[in-house]
């Protein structure tokens, strides 16, 4: 065997040198269950298109997905774990738009968002239904904002917690239209949501998922879509745009990112895989169902997507004093 040879196999038997992965390496991919780490609620919207995506997967490449809901802290815990795994397309985390929020409102998060992980794909994007409990005397987005300008600090939102979408959206409708609210945190959608149906609250944005049920037979009323258009779901209720707050969007996006060194064939691999998921007509009629639309974007327009949601969000986190409670 020539000496370069030798020297190049010695290497590659201690360790020193990977053996390249090529189109065999991908082929084989995956060879054993991929781990989604999801860091929000088990029964929440991360959990169900984690567990969509991932039966799909299992039907394509014939190797289990397992779901693993780490909620806790905005999504800073399960985030976290993903950062710290091995970057070898097996351990997954679905992401959404608290990630991004996450940055301007943490000054000491215990990773980097853009530096630590990968984004592989978008899956989908949700606006929030605004609405409000039945008593309370408004029927549109322009009657709320007269009702909190007569009453200062009188009405309070409910959310999911400090620092999640649905409270940056009330955060953004209050500075957008100058009104004053008061923020009303809770430890996840569902308590919050059980708030607002008692009347206890009298208002928040809510995910459609868990919304439209309750506006539909009459436990609550929308206002408006919180995304510049109107969704198929309720095509009859307005954009907060449309009914009062020009240039108001807010949609909360849905992807997977995994650990930062993850090899690019493996990215590109998993990429493709979603976006033909995603194309299928049962999982868009599904995404539809809930209120959300598919969101094929592979990992360069993914992490264009986090980059000015960062930007967009400290923004206001500055600008309107926000800080953690």
């Amino acid at each position: 065997m020539p000496r370069a040879i030798l020297h190049v196999v010695l290497l590659a038997v201690l360790g020193l040198v990977a053996p390249p992965l090529g189109r065999a390496g991908a082929q084989d991919y995956p060879t054993r269950p991929i781990h989604v780490i999801v860091p929000f609620s088990t029964g929440g919207p991360s959990d169900i298109l984690s567990r969509l995506i991932g039966a799909k997967l299992t039907e394509a490449w014939g190797q289990p997905v397992i779901v693993d809901s780490r909620a806790g802290a905005g999504g800073i815990i399960g985030t976290e774990l993903a950062v710290k795994a091995a970057p070898d397309g097996y351990t997954l985390v679905l992401d959404n738009l608290a990630d991004a929020i996450s940055v301007g409102l943490y000054p000491k998060l215990p990773y980097d968002l853009v530096r630590d992980l990968r984004p592989v794909s978008l899956i989908a994007n949700s606006p929030f239904l605004l609405v409000v409990h039945p008593s309370v005397p408004v029927h549109s987005v322009v009657e709320l904002i007269a009702l909190a300008r007569a009453k200062p600090g009188s009405l309070a939102f409910a959310s999911a917690g400090v620092g999640t979408p649905s409270h940056m959206s009330g955060e953004l409708l209050k500075w957008m239209a100058h009104i004053d609210l008061t923020h009303v945190p809770y430890k996840g959608q569902a308590p919050a949501t059980a708030d607002v149906l008692a009347g206890q609250v009298p208002l928040m944005f809510t995910n459609p998922l868990n919304g439209l049920a309750f506006v539909r037979d009459g436990r609550l009323r929308a206002l408006a879509v919180s995304t510049s258009h109107r969704i198929a779901a309720a095509p009859d209720v307005p954009t907060v745009a449309e009914a009062g707050v020009p240039g108001f969007d807010v949609g909360i996006w849905f992807g997977f990112q995994a650990p930062a060194k993850t090899p690019d064939w493996i990215v590109r691999k998993l990429a493709d895989q979603i976006r033909k998921i995603l194309e299928a007509p049962d999982v868009r009629a599904q995404l539809a169902a809930q209120g959300a639309e598919p969101l094929p974007e592979g990992p360069d327009a993914f992490a264009a997507r986090i980059r000015a949601d960062i930007d967009k969000w400290s923004a206001l986190i500055k600008a309107a004093g926000l800080h953690p409670e």
